[in-house]
This record gives C-alpha cells, structure tokens and sequence, in this order.
C-alpha cells in the first residue's frame, strides 16, 4: 500500500493515538510524512520522541501548536512567549529527526479576543508585537513561524486572524523564511480573496503548509469538531490546490480532522481512508508523480 507521495497525516485526524501508535497508523496506510502535535510528544519526552520519529522514517511537515499570543496580563503574556520559546526548539528538534525533506515549521493558532475584552485591532497588535519578539529566537532554530487564519467562528476563543491577507499582513515585516502561513482548506475556503491572496502568499514565499479537510453542514454542537475527509462536503479542492501549486508550494499536503466519528475510528483505518479520500478530492489536481 502506497499513499500520495506528499500526503501528510496530521496527527489530529487520529488524535487519541499515541506517538507510537500514530506512526504505525501512518506506515500501515503507506503515508510517508506525519505532523505532529506538542502534547502526544510531551508524553514520551522530546528525546524519546525524536527517537521514534528517526526510527520510523517519516518526513515531518508540521508541528501543531503554538501561538495563543493575545492575553493582556503581562504574567501570562511573558508565559505565552516562553511558551512559544519552546515549542520553537522541540520543532527544530523534530524536524532534524525526520526523514530528508522534513520541514521546521511551527503552527501558530494565533489567540481569541481575551475574556472580558472587546478589542479586536488591539488583539491583533499584541500578536505582530509577539511575533517581533519570537522571530530572532526562531531564526537563529532555523524554525519557521506558521501563522494559521482560522474561520472567523473561532475569532473569539482561538484566533484573531480570519484571513489568509491578515495572515500575510502580519508576517509581512519578516523574512518568509522566520514567518510564514498555513492554507487550510477548512478555514480559507470561504474567502472571496483567497485565490489572489494565494498568489501573493506564493509570490512572497510564505506557504509554509498547505491542509487538507471538508466542511460540511450542519455543524456539530462543538465547532471545532465540524472537519470532514476530503469529498466529503463542499470544499473547491481542485480551485484551491491549483492556486497553491501555482504558487509555487511543492511540499507535503497535511489532512487534518477534528471530528469525534473519525477519532472513534480504529486508527490505521482511519489513516487508510484519509489515503484515500486525498487520492481522489486532491491527487487529480496535483501534477503527475513521475516513477522514481
């Protein structure tokens, strides 16, 4: 069994997986790069998770997360950066374990609005403020800061930044090798301007990743849980990939899910049909993979 060359696992599709049952999860569907997440490696130790990862032979693409760089109080924004100031250097760890063509890139969901507060531009603020403040730190890992626009139902508890273009504004003042952007289809797809702002992002060479999942309605009780396989809703996966590939992204294609039927899943099968459901939503519109 063979899977897309530049699939990628997110972790989160198989979320009550270990670190180790998650990589044979990958390796049994044939999938050859996996992104992973800070706490399933916080339970085994940076160490021992860079072992299993070498071990493996898996590209990393992605490790999810950091950020949430809005709050007001300067304990806990002062926790927040030192916070971010490590998972910086687990990246850069996991990132020299993998497989040749494993990227340094850390996610960053960036904060909600604070409770209590209305200040949207002020939150905002604080999160280009924090970034001038992890940038040095991430240039000198050779990690690269990979800010996510995520929809704007999760403005008030997860991120600030809606948009690809308010992704792209932000990272605007650094080198797209210290700061760059995630395209998910699940939270850009909607933008009227995500194409030309695709372009841009190529143009600036900021797609640090491209993700994969479906949006379909209703919306379970729980938003964050309303991620499906791809072809499983109404994501334009042919416009969107081909506007990322125009943009010149050539790197691993991550599917990432929440969704509490697919995490209910045994792992491996859910692994092997995620293979399957990027062969047929996304592969077609990827150029031909040539027989090594």
């Amino acid at each position: 069994m063979s899977a897309h060359p530049r699939l990628s696992l997110n972790q989160a599709t198989i979320k009550h997986a270990s670190l180790a049952d998650a990589i044979a999860a990958t390796k049994a569907a044939g999938i050859s790069s996996i992104g992973l997440w800070r706490e399933p490696v916080a339970a085994v130790g940076l160490d021992e998770a860079a072992r299993q990862l070498a071990d493996s032979g898996l590209r990393f693409s992605s490790l999810c997360r950091g950020g949430f760089l809005t709050a007001t109080d300067a304990t806990a924004r002062r926790a927040a950066i030192d916070e971010n100031r490590r998972a910086i250097d687990e990246t850069a760890t996991l990132a020299a374990a993998g497989a040749e063509g494993s990227v340094a890139a850390l996610v960053l969901v960036v904060g909600g609005v604070p409770e209590g507060s209305r200040d949207l531009i002020g939150a905002r603020s604080r999160v280009a403020d924090a970034l001038t403040e992890l940038a040095p730190h991430a240039e000198a890992s050779g990690v690269q800061l990979a800010i996510e626009p995520l929809h704007p139902m999760y403005v008030s508890d997860r991120a600030v930044v809606s948009t690809l273009g308010q992704a792209l504004d932000l990272a605007r003042p650094f080198p797209a090798s210290v700061v760059g952007v995630v395209v998910d289809s699940f939270h850009v797809f909607w933008d009227p301007a995500v194409l030309e702002q695709i372009e841009r992002a190529g143009a600036e060479g900021r797609i640090a990743s491209y993700q994969v999942c479906d949006w379909k309605t209703p919306l379970p009780a729980d938003v964050l849980l309303a991620r499906h396989y791809p072809g499983d809703g109404v994501v334009d996966f042919a416009t969107l990939t081909q506007a990322v590939e125009r943009a010149g992204y050539t790197g691993d294609i991550e599917v990432e899910i929440f969704n509490a039927d697919v995490w209910a899943t045994d792992w491996t099968e859910a692994a092997i049909r995620t293979a399957a459901s990027f062969d047929a939503a996304v592969t077609p519109h990827l150029p031909a993979v040539v027989p090594a």
